[in-house]
């Protein structure tokens, strides 16, 4: 079953706010969703977004683009192929390889919350804008590094 999930204006303020971003311009996943391995489901395709975030260093507002493949699989909790692991096991992972199965929780797939998920992921933590350094930590006794720094150190006086 193929799946679209085209955001609105009030869809996108409210993932805005809820990453704390400047504003997302657009937000798109299209996914196929299919039967996998008799009582699982797979989950594959894409999300899309465009996205503004303020620097770190100048809070000017920086644009983003996000392109994200999508690929997840899911299995009822009492499927045979899903087994906890032996804790006396030794367990073997491939950091390349596909990721385990998670549970399915009831008999929904919450496309548009897995969605969020991979978009969140991608955000960047800290962005910068091209060739701006970061902060450096000043000393009492020494001048601010730049324009940001000499506030933050009046506003720290202040307190």
């Amino acid at each position: 079953m193929p799946v679209r999930i085209e955001a609105d204006a009030d869809m996108r303020a409210a993932l805005a706010q809820a990453h704390d971003l400047l504003s997302v311009e657009r937000f798109v996943a299209d996914v196929m969703v299919t039967d996998w391995k008799a009582s699982g489901v797979a989950v594959n395709g894409t999300v899309e977004a465009k996205i503004t975030q303020a620097c770190i260093v100048t809070l000017e507002p920086l644009t983003a683009r996000i392109d994200e493949p999508v690929e997840a699989t899911f299995l009822p909790r009492n499927s045979k192929l899903h087994r906890l692991p032996d804790p006396s096991d030794e367990m073997m992972i491939d950091p390349e390889g596909p990721d385990a199965p998670e549970i399915l929780e009831g008999d929904m797939v919450d496309v548009g919350a897995l969605a969020e998920e991979i978009f969140a992921l991608a955000i960047d933590p800290y962005p910068r804008k091209d060739g701006v350094e970061p902060l450096e930590f000043i000393e009492d006794n020494e001048a601010p590094m730049n324009p940001l720094a000499e506030k933050l150190a009046a506003l720290k006086d202040k307190l």
